[in-house]
């Protein structure tokens, strides 16, 4: 089979490999669509621990093609995507649905090889099964989806709370149509640049700051005079994280979505402490797939039209470019092998 593969920290060639066959507990999965993540490329860059020679993606849809041992029958054929946590499902954690507890916890596209290829290996108890309503290319994101699902799942976010979300990459996108489908309202989004505020606003944003443009901080205290309720940072920025403390409601919270990349950061402690904050981490979020599907195929989330382009998994190099480089509009890659 044809895969991308990570040989090492920088280097990522496309190469034919043996096609794998599925151990006790697991099935082969024929790829129909594997999406480009950005974590993908700190795993490229070496900035994120890994298992090296690796075939990466987590993000992924297709058909079942082959069956490991106590596999139950029903999955041959099935049009799927699932979880890439790989888990011992025994221990107190994972008895309770906390997955990414377990401490043997692998994630298919990290530890395990993924999805960049036209076959991977997935565990079987966290498969999917797709509707009819849900095309591949739709159902390879609800991984992104469902760590918005679990972000706002932490924030406790109630109906008709205020928000202000930052980033407005995949996840932050993605965050913004989960709270705007759970009523939360008054949704200010905030990035760099305005390459995708006609998208934010399609998805619910009724307010978008361009911070090259505009003072944050400022505009923030116009349309959230008393500060907001619930603060998402999706960029995992120092700079954000310390804005985002100040300016949330006395009381409200602010949640960490995004991945910080290893950094040491500075804050003002007492943000959080004289004003009552709730600062929540939401770096881990399990299980969320199959709500994430079940909300695609109801017609609540419809984020299809977060895939900007869809390439040949010979064009690597242009889906990776394209990720690194964010065009204008450009929100998702995915590779059709």
């Amino acid at each position: 089979m044809k895969a991308v593969v990570i040989e090492k920290p920088g280097t990522m060639v496309l190469k034919d490999m043996p096609v794998p066959e599925p151990p006790k507990g697991f099935v082969r999965v024929k790829v129909k669509r594997a999406a480009i993540c950005a974590t993908d490329l700190e795993v490229l860059d070496g900035n994120i621990a890994a298992k090296y020679p690796l075939i990466p993606g987590h993000e992924w849809s297709g058909i079942v093609d082959a069956l490991g041992e106590n596999v139950d029958p029903k999955w041959l054929g099935e049009r799927v995507t699932g979880s890439n946590d790989v888990v011992c499902l025994t221990c107190p954690a994972c008895r309770r649905g906390e997955w990414r507890y377990c401490k043997s916890f692998k994630e298919i596209g990290f530890k395990m090889d993924g999805a960049y290829a036209e076959y991977v290996i997935v565990p079987a108890y966290g498969l999917c099964k797709l509707p009819e309503n849900v095309s591949f290319a739709h159902a390879a994101l609800a991984e992104p989806l469902g760590v918005a699902l679990g972000t706002m799942k932490k924030s406790h976010a109630k109906l008709g709370d205020t928000c202000l979300i930052m980033g407005a990459g995949s996840i932050g996108l993605c965050t913004l149509v989960v709270a705007r489908a759970m009523g939360l309202r008054d949704i200010v989004v905030c990035a760099s640049s305005r390459g995708r505020e006609e998208l934010a606003r399609k998805h619910g944003a009724d307010h978008f700051i361009a911070t090259k443009e505009q003072d944050l901080e400022e505009e923030m205290k116009k349309l959230h005079p008393d500060g907001t309720d619930v603060i998402i940072d999706a960029t995992g920025m120092e700079e954000c994280i310390q804005k985002a403390l100040r300016l949330c409601k006395k009381g409200g919270t602010v949640v960490l979505e995004g991945y910080g990349r290893g950094k040491t950061m500075q804050i003002r402690i007492d943000d959080i402490h004289i004003n009552n904050l709730h600062l929540i981490g939401a770096g881990n979020n399990w299980n969320m797939h199959q709500k994430a599907i079940d909300l695609m195929a109801s017609g609540v989330i419809n984020i299809e039209d977060f895939v900007s382009e869809t390439m040949p998994l010979d064009e690597f190099e242009k889906g990776i470019s394209m990720v690194r480089m964010r065009p204008r509009g450009f929100v998702k890659a995915e590779f059709q092998p």
